[in-house]
């Protein structure tokens, strides 16, 4: 009676996890009349009677198939080769033995060629689920382990067959590797053509790209750049530049007037006006020709929130021997921006706030999730206009954050040229901001400078935020732990005033090419912490993402999985080990990171009894041979030490 509980409580589980992956088969059966009559024969005692596993059904053209153990040293089964046994018990007894059964009995017996058969054993805080390729044939293929079934929905699953399967590059990891390859060849153009300054490259990108957009309303062409030397191809583009930035409604004028300022040196420099021998054209429009072909018409026809701009603007850094650290510069990645958006879970009506903004990218992100969600033409206008703002210090990244938001359908660009630190939180509150996102500069802080301190950065935003707004900050580790005099004195301040949520390790390459460990704060503002407040504090350095030579960082097949763990375990879906996720109270002269809490609580299995002994031997061996066994003696503490 106790196992068939375990079994039902494993096949409830199993059933949450589908419909969090927002997947539906059927249970003990199917609706599909030839997989249905296909069961009728599935027996998997091989007697030809009837078989059920506990789930099936059908994704695009892909049949699925789970069976499902509650305890977890019935997983799986191998024969003496090494493979899965198909003998009836292993069948009948183990998950993966008897999902690969059914996907084979099925792959015979129905016209889906394409099976996915999971294994699934244990619950929702410690479990395996193995997926298999099964085909017509008796080739099947054993597949990384996963935590969840969010890469089998409508949404992931071709990519992850592509992926997984054929092992071929996807779609987006063809186009990364385009962006990333048109980025070079765009960034030696530049320096080759136009002998420009790191800080202007990008700003050639974005100000061509303001033009290009002006080309829709009749009002500038490729073709109208000759080269003439009394109205200069400069001046023609700058004229787009200010059409556009008009009909894009940016206002105040003085606001204008600064971006337009940042693009002065284009109508100015002879270099990028003169006609090259070698191109036949002047560099201005071989540029607005490659931004045309390889950009432009990306991010027009684009819904991703990919910061297409900022993107090039980290490109022409990386390629220009440095990376922007001694400015603070660190742009965040796309899936960072992404993911921070699912962890504050962001609604249509949010007001959100990033008042560190550089290229727009926590904007932009938060602008298609929002404009994802929203009802109705109304609730879109109301996000592009009215719901999205930001602060940058710096002109040309400010001029930048503008262009991009413009660029990537934000209607009004409500976007300030100023210093955050000098902005009085109590005015900042007037925008009724429920959202916080920042990335703040890094390194600047120091005993003499307290204010510029990561942490005193996070207060000052938390300041900013209407009572009961969630925000998310992305930081050095060394922020959480507060070592500093003044960064221990801001930490208790926090807690005075605000709640803290949960603290998220993240990947060490996460800034690859920078050198910082950054994690992921999230708070509650205008709330003060309650002393029993259960906060969580989770390692997710294994996010799926790795380093690849001269690319960077890029997403493996187990990115998607792991993250939509990550989701489950912060929103309280499902449990997790302490390895992962521990929930505590803080105090605020706590380290806030998961290293500081964590505690082993699982139960040592026989074979970790056996390695920990046999390590112990090896080294003992080991010593004895370099003559010390003296490490092992005993020693009568009552002679040889003195008291």
């Amino acid at each position: 009676m106790i196992v068939a509980k375990k079994e039902v409580k494993t096949d409830l589980w199993v059933y949450d996890l589908l419909k969090q992956a927002d997947i539906q088969l059927d249970a003990q059966g199917s609706d599909i009349k030839e997989i249905n009559e296909a069961l009728k024969t599935a027996s998997k005692k091989g007697t030809g009677n009837v078989g059920f596993p506990e789930y099936v059904g059908v994704v695009k053209d892909y049949l699925l198939v789970i069976e499902d153990k509650a305890a977890l040293d019935k997983h799986i089964k191998l024969d003496d080769k090494n493979c899965i046994s198909i003998e009836v018990n292993a069948v009948r007894d183990y998950a993966v033995n008897g999902a690969l059964f059914y996907a084979k009995h099925l792959a015979r017996n129905t016209t889906y060629k394409k099976i996915l058969a999971f294994g699934v054993s244990g619950d929702e805080k410690k479990h395996k689920i193995s997926p298999l390729y099964v085909d017509e044939t008796e080739f099947y293929r054993e597949l990384p382990e996963v935590q969840s079934f969010i890469s089998f929905n409508e949404d992931n699953i071709d990519e992850y067959y592509t992926r997984e399967v054929l092992k071929e590059d996807t779609d987006t990891e063809k186009e990364t590797a385009e962006i990333l390859k048109d980025a070079a060849v765009l960034h030696e153009d530049l320096r080759n053509y136009g002998n420009l300054l790191d800080t202007e490259k990008p700003l050639i990108v974005s100000g061509i790209m303001l033009a290009l957009r002006e080309a829709e309303f009749k009002n500038f062409s490729i073709s109208d750049l000759t080269g003439d030397t009394i109205k200069t191809d400069g001046q023609k583009i700058y004229d787009a530049i200010d059409a556009n930035l008009k009909r894009a409604n940016v206002s105040p004028a003085v606001k204008k007037d600064k971006i337009l300022g940042q693009f002065a040196f284009i109508k100015d420099t002879v270099k990028l006006n003169e006609v090259d021998e070698k191109l036949n054209k002047t560099p201005l429009k071989h540029f607005a020709e490659f931004l045309y072909s390889k950009i432009y018409r990306s991010i027009r026809f684009s819904k991703s929130a990919e910061d297409y701009i900022g993107r090039f603007y980290g490109e022409f850094m990386s390629y220009s021997g440095g990376d922007g650290q001694t400015l603070g510069i660190i742009l965040t990645p796309k899936h960072i921006t992404q993911l921070f958006c699912d962890l504050l879970d962001l609604k249509p009506d949010d007001i959100v706030f990033d008042p560190c903004c550089g290229t727009a990218g926590f904007l932009i992100a938060a602008m298609h999730n929002m404009l994802k969600k929203a009802d109705n033409d109304v609730q879109k206008k109301s996000i592009r206009q009215n719901q999205l703002h930001g602060i940058e210090l710096r002109p040309n990244m400010f001029t930048i954050a503008t262009t991009n938001m413009i660029l990537r359908g934000d209607g009004k660009s409500n976007l300030i040229n100023d210093d955050f630190l000098k902005q009085d939180p109590n005015k900042l509150q007037l925008k009724q901001a429920t959202v916080g996102m920042m990335n703040p500069p890094y390194s600047q802080g120091s005993k003499q400078n307290p204010d510029l301190y990561e942490i005193a950065f996070t207060e000052h935003l938390l300041n900013s935020l209407s009572v009961g707004a969630r925000c998310a900050v992305i930081v050095p580790q060394s922020t959480m732990t507060g070592k500093s005099k003044e960064e221990a004195s801001i930490k208790a301040n926090i807690l005075k005033k605000h709640t803290l949520e949960g603290v998220i390790t993240l990947n060490k390459d996460t800034f690859y090419g920078v050198g910082t460990m950054p994690c992921i704060a999230l708070f509650t503002a205008g709330e003060p912490h309650p002393s029993d407040k259960v906060c969580k504090f989770i390692n997710f350095e294994d996010d799926g993402y790795k380093v690849a030579p001269h690319i960077g960082l890029l997403e493996t097949e187990s990115a998607k999985d792991k993250k939509q763990h990550l989701l489950d375990v912060w929103f309280d879906r499902i449990d997790s080990e302490t390895k992962f996720c521990v929930k505590t109270t803080v105090e605020a002269n706590d380290e806030w990171l998961h290293s500081f809490y964590y505690f082993n609580d699982e139960i040592p299995t026989e074979a970790d009894f056996d390695k920990t002994i046999g390590d112990y031997l090896s080294f003992e061996f080991s010593m004895i041979m370099k003559g010390k066994q003296y490490l092992f003696e005993e020693v009568d503490t009552d002679d040889d030490i003195d008291r």
